[in-house]
Order: structure tokens, then C-alpha cells, then sequence
């Protein structure tokens, strides 16, 4: 065998683990005093603490905070910002879960969505959860993801008004479909 081949096939099943790896639920930290839940408001999503989070992994804010404290204080306010931006990260995938399932009931719902809709949804969910992987990866190695988050938020976000806009289409369709249903009803038309 050449070691193209060993090469080729070391290389699909490292995309295989990282791909089940991506495909598991985040792990909650059981002795955290935050969680997911105190990012989520009645009102609020992942994008109202996004400049928060930014703000904290900021490498301004870690210098400024080395260079008026004790490098014990420092390594502590470094550790519990990346913790908080993984509880973010976690919250931001919980909202992607969220919408998906929206899309899969919508997609239901829908009489014109086909195959090649439905895997563009599988191919954004792999996306998504490579791309939250490699977000975990780099926060636990102690790099600023500030970029990638920004990328992530507005993937989430632009799903969300995608899912809006396909639940006003459904609203119109059946409120059509009610208006036509009892005008027919009126005339003494039985729809079949």
C-alpha cells in the first residue's frame, strides 16, 4: 500500500471523529454557578451579550487587568472570561438546536420542500457544529475566538430571520387557505 493511501484514509477518519465529536452535546460544568439558562431571557437571545462577550476576550481588557493586578488575578479573570464564553458558545448552539427543530417542523408543514432543501439544512448543521468545535478548541487552548463567535452569532442569526420569514409565508398560506376554504363553504361548495 503507498502512503497516499494511509495518508487518505488517516484523513477521513480524523473528519469522522471530529465530525461525532462535534455531533455530541456540549458538557455542562455541574459545579458552575452560571449556566446556558442566564444567558436566555423571555426577550432576549444569544446576540444581546455578544459585545459583552467580545469586550471580556478582548486582549486590551486582559493586559489592562495584568498590568493593575497580580498575575494570580490576571490567569483567574482570564480563565473565568473563557469560561463564561464557553456557557455563550453553549447558548448560541442551543439556539441553533432550537431553530432546527423550528425548520424540521416547518419543513413538515411546507409542500415545496425537497430534498436538496433539507440537505442544505444537514450541510448547516455540519457546519455549524464543526465550526462550534473548533470555537471550543481554541477557547480551552486560551485563544480569543472573537472573530469566530462574531460568525457564529450572525449564522445563528441569519437562520432565525430565515425561519421568520418561512413562518409569515405558512401564516399567509393558511390564512389563504381559510378565506378560500369559507368562501367555498358560503357558495355551498364542499372542497374535496
Amino acid at each position: 500500500m503507498s502512503p497516499f493511501f494511509y495518508f487518505f484514509f488517516g484523513f477521513v477518519a480524523v473528519l469522522l471523529a471530529l465530525l461525532f465529536w462535534s455531533l455530541l452535546s456540549p458538557k455542562k460544568n455541574a459545579h458552575s454557578s452560571l449556566d446556558a439558562a442566564a444567558f436566555q431571557g423571555s426577550d432576549r437571545r444569544h446576540v444581546t451579550y455578544l459585545s459583552q462577550i467580545h469586550r471580556a476576550l478582548a486582549p486590551a481588557d486582559s493586559e489592562f487587568v495584568a498590568s493593575h493586578g497580580s498575575v494570580k488575578l490576571a490567569h483567574r479573570v482570564r480563565k473565568e472570561r473563557r469560561r463564561v464564553a464557553l456557557l455563550y458558545l453553549s447558548s448560541v448552539q442551543d439556539d441553533f438546536q432550537k431553530l432546527l427543530k423550528l425548520a424540521g417542523v416547518i419543513a413538515v408543514l411546507s409542500p415545496e420542500v425537497g430534498a436538496v432543501q433539507e440537505f442544505e439544512r444537514l450541510w448547516l448543521s455540519l457546519q455549524f457544529s464543526l465550526r462550534c468545535q473548533m470555537i471550543r478548541i481554541r477557547l480551552h487552548c486560551g485563544f480569543a475566538a472573537l472573530h469566530e463567535l462574531s460568525g457564529l452569532s450572525r449564522m445563528v442569526s441569519g437562520f432565525a430571520v430565515r425561519m421568520e420569514t418561512a413562518i409569515a409565508e405558512l401564516g399567509e398560506r393558511a390564512a389563504l387557505a381559510t378565506e378560500l376554504t369559507s368562501s367555498l363553504d358560503s357558495r355551498g361548495v364542499r372542497p374535496r
